[in-house]
């Protein structure tokens, strides 16, 4: 089940549960991922990944997991702190950084690399990294003093 979750459309991007102890706000963070944040009704294109096989997964670890046939701009790890934050800062993973000339182009000095992001803004994340509309680096340049990301001003 694991390695068969990769394989879906790289325009969806994961949202994978790693802390099981607390349901109620994992219901919570759901809801307020997939509520449409704007006028035109843009919302993040996600699938809920709830398996205790990712209980306690770190972003190594979740990149350790990526099949190399696979293309996914980012992930979503949905950990304790997201769920027990009163903003619900989730962490948002880059699994695609292109750089020309690597021999994996993909994997640039930013893959791997992480900030977090309020749920009510995670549409314009993964909505334009998806469509390399944006770089990682806009959103993670945009980030709070506390390290999440709320949106531009």
């Amino acid at each position: 089940m694991v390695e068969r979750m990769w394989h879906q459309s790289s325009d969806v991007s994961l949202v994978i549960r790693t802390d099981f102890a607390h349901s109620r706000e994992w219901i919570e963070i759901q809801e307020a991922i997939v509520e449409p944040q704007t006028d035109g009704g843009f919302t993040a294109f996600v699938t809920f990944v709830d398996d205790h096989a990712y209980d306690g997964t770190t972003p190594a670890q979740l990149l350790e997991t990526v099949p190399a046939d696979v293309h996914h701009a980012v992930a979503f790890l949905v950990d304790a702190k997201a769920l027990t934050h009163s903003d619900r800062p989730i962490l948002a993973v880059n699994l695609y950084d292109y750089v020309e000339d690597l021999e994996d182009p993909g994997k640039g000095p930013q893959y791997g690399a992480t900030f977090r992001v309020v749920p009510s803004e995670m549409w314009s994340v993964q909505n334009n990294l998806t469509i390399s509309n944006m770089d990682w680096e806009e959103f993670a340049g945009n980030v709070d003093a506390d390290g999440v990301f709320r949106g531009f001003e």
